[in-house]
């Protein structure tokens, strides 16, 4: 399977695991599956330690590097096509965050990993 993750859930498995339900950490844990990360993602979580929200014992930039390094997920592209399926991506709310990442669930085949129960709303998507 193909798993592409949501921000909370990147974090999450990061800094949080005891988040993680068993269900997801069991297929996160597997090495048949591929985990894939959006640079959204990336981004989302610059914003969250821009905003004090998420603390961290050193730099972003440091931080990312060992991060991708530990987690070593395959970087899911931001493509012209992916930003056109945006508006087949109908949600309850306007987050540009949720919607880029839906979309590119769809159009690259992947199983969106989320706890988000708004997000799980996008139809054509495949979520777990």
């Amino acid at each position: 399977m193909k798993l592409l993750l949501d921000t909370h859930i990147w974090i999450w498995s990061l800094l949080e695991s005891s988040k993680i339900t068993p269900r997801i950490a069991e297929a996160l844990e597997n090495p048949a599956n591929e985990k894939w990360l959006s640079p959204i993602s990336v981004w989302e979580f610059r914003v969250l330690v821009e905003k004090g929200r998420v603390k961290l014992n050193m730099g972003f930039e440091e931080w990312i590097a060992q991060a991708l390094t530990e987690f070593s997920p395959r970087e899911a592209p931001l493509t012209t096509e992916v930003v056109l399926a945006m508006s087949k991506i109908h949600l309850p709310h306007r987050d540009p965050a949720d919607a880029f990442l839906a979309a590119t669930a769809k159009v690259f085949h992947l199983t969106l990993v989320t706890a988000d129960t708004r997000l799980r709303t996008a139809k054509g998507v495949s979520f777990l």
